[in-house]
């Protein structure tokens, strides 16, 4: 649909999507505006004014499209990369629900730099105390969500020791348990 979408943005050309949602009711139909295009980490999003607001569609999340026909004005002044960028910071904020508060070893925040959105390291460089005789320091840090801190997380290895919440310590170590008795039953075989 990257085509079509990209015709009607340079045509000011008016036109009607099924789209599909991540929320009920899925499948939607609109009639938009559209004001550009946006490349983010490979993915192509339509800006469009739908009504009187102006949002933001996966392009790959369009089912179908229509043009139909009409030319409509550009938002005068409107500017696309001022919108993008508050847009991201927007969703960036929506999707941090929670916080969790992490011990990092040196070798861990090093890590973190590579592995862990601009948020996360933020806060942790923003929030870490003193480090102890070890180096460790700990920090305060935003979590979407427990299923995805615990995914994150573990991509630190021994470099992270999660304090809390006691729900996302407890889930750590249920994960590590399962993991050793794995490996431990793979090297008896």
């Amino acid at each position: 649909m990257l085509a079509a979408v990209a015709d009607a943005v340079w045509n000011q050309r008016r036109i009607e999507v099924r789209y599909r949602r991540w929320a009920p009711p899925t499948d939607v139909t609109r009639t938009l505006e559209p004001h550009g295009v946006v490349l983010m980490a490979g993915n192509w999003y339509l800006v469009a004014r739908c009504g009187d607001r102006f949002r933001t569609y996966r392009v790959s999340q369009i089912l179908g499209l229509a043009a139909r026909g009409e030319r409509f004005e550009r938002v005068a002044g409107f500017d696309l990369p001022a919108y993008w960028a508050a847009s991201v910071t927007d969703f960036r904020s929506r999707l941090q629900q929670d916080e969790a508060t992490i011990r990092l070893s040196p070798a861990g925040r090093e890590r973190m730099r590579e592995l862990m959105n601009s948020a996360v390291i933020e806060a942790a460089e923003r929030t870490a105390g003193a480090a102890d005789g070890r180096g460790w320091v700990t920090a305060v840090v935003p979590i979407e969500s427990a299923d995805h801190a615990l995914a994150e997380f573990l991509r630190l290895g021994a470099d992270v020791e999660v304090l809390s919440p006691a729900a996302l310590r407890h889930r750590v170590q249920q994960t590590v348990r399962s993991l050793a008795e794995l490996y431990q039953q793979a090297g008896a075989s």
